[in-house]
């Protein structure tokens, strides 16, 4: 598939950096650093890292700042902002959701609303409130670009290739931490244990779900919502080397495979240039030789049970995501705090899952409501463990 040139003497686009301390947010701004003749931060957004904020505007000199500190002073050269606000800025071209959670949900639908192009990382977002989010897309003319390497990758497999011709989606799945500890050990493992990711480095919230196998169950739902693919067509593959970031089977038999180091700056700067492919002095190559071998093995449904439980709430549909949602992210806040146990975490969701009425996700009153109810539920259910 060829793109088109850049044009010659463009102005710089701009970009809004929602997330901005984060993980995502960080290795964006890196990636934006490297091009300031495409690029221009014209927007950042943090939650209480505000230290680390304050060197981002003194790096950037963003127009606008948003943070969720009370009393942040982003200095007299920016504005102070709610991110709904600073995605609606006319100078704000291309935003990069990087936020955690619910919370960049209502910018995300603005920005979408507005026509502008989404860089989204936030897979809760997209995993609750997906038919609001496409439905908000297709009447604003806004569009989504996947940063999670997976879906990019996926992505990327489906350039130039018809809808029709998809026959399933395959995404792969490191295995976390664990996935060379017995079963039986999983009830004594500590949240630092948890956070160490043999291939990855993430946000503490996504490298305990990559643990539990939770975030590939929210990226089945992600990638049903994305790709437009009805979510029986959706598999989860184990590939322990992280070097195939996800494949797409054709109805032919044919599959393609994106394929590269494990290096989120790789999928960001996709995003960013699409429909270009920009050089980046920093992203390393991918060296088969030296890797050698690639392993792919089907996940054990028992021994990770967020992923079946992820994956029934998709095909229960409504507002189960939402409930989804909102459970997991009390049930990892309950184990990073020492609350309840690695394993207890799929107790947590079950609970929740189990209680909940299905709702109308064609509302977003309706799904907020679900993810807020789920989050008390939750937050009961391992209060009476303590």
């Amino acid at each position: 598939m060829s793109h088109p040139p850049p044009a010659a003497g463009r102005a710089p686009l701009g970009v809004a950096v929602l997330g901005s301390t984060g993980s995502i947010g960080t290795r964006a701004l890196d990636v934006l650093a490297q091009h300031p003749d495409r690029f221009r931060v014209v927007a950042l957004a943090a939650g209480r890292n505000v230290a680390l904020l304050a060197e981002q505007v003194a790096r950037f000199a963003p127009s606008f700042v948003g943070c969720e500190a009370a009393g942040f002073d982003p200095g007299d050269g920016a504005r102070l902002l709610p991110m709904e606000e600073i995605v609606a800025r006319p100078d704000v071209e291309l935003v990069v959701a990087g936020t955690v959670g619910v919370a960049g949900l209502g910018a995300t639908l603005c920005a979408l609303r507005l026509g502008k192009p989404v860089a989204l990382a936030n897979k809760e977002v997209l995993v609750m409130a997906g038919r609001v989010i496409g439905e908000t897309a297709r009447a604003g003319g806004g569009s989504l670009r996947p940063v999670d390497s997976e879906h990019s990758a996926i992505w990327q497999c489906l350039w130039g290739e018809r809808a029709e011709s998809v026959g399933k989606i395959i995404l792969t799945a490191s295995g976390g931490a664990f996935r060379d500890l017995p079963a039986e050990d999983l009830t004594r493992v500590t949240p630092a244990q948890a956070l160490h990711h043999p291939t990855w480095q993430m946000g503490r919230k996504i490298t305990v779900d990559s643990a539990t196998l939770m975030n590939k169950g929210l990226e089945t739902i992600e990638a049903r919502w994305l790709f437009d693919v009805p979510l029986e067509r959706v598999e989860v593959l184990m590939h322990r080397e992280s070097i195939v970031h996800s494949l797409v089977e054709f109805r032919d038999g044919s599959v393609k495979a994106q394929l590269g180091e494990p290096d989120m700056r790789l999928p960001i700067l996709c995003a960013l240039a699409y429909p270009e492919r920009l050089a980046h002095p920093e992203t390393p190559r991918l060296d088969l030789g030296r890797v050698g071998a690639l392993h792919f093995a089907p996940p054990e449904m028992g021994r990770f049970p967020c992923l079946a439980l992820a994956m029934e709430a998709g095909r229960r549909g409504g507002t189960f995501p939402a409930v989804l949602v909102g459970a997991g992210e009390a049930a990892v806040e309950g184990f990073l705090a020492g609350e309840i146990g690695f394993t207890e975490m799929a107790c947590v969701v079950e609970d929740a899952l189990g209680a909940h009425e299905r709702g109308d996700d064609s509302e977003i009153e309706a799904v907020l409501a679900a993810d807020t109810w789920a989050r008390r539920r939750a937050r009961s259910w391992i209060e009476s463990r303590r």
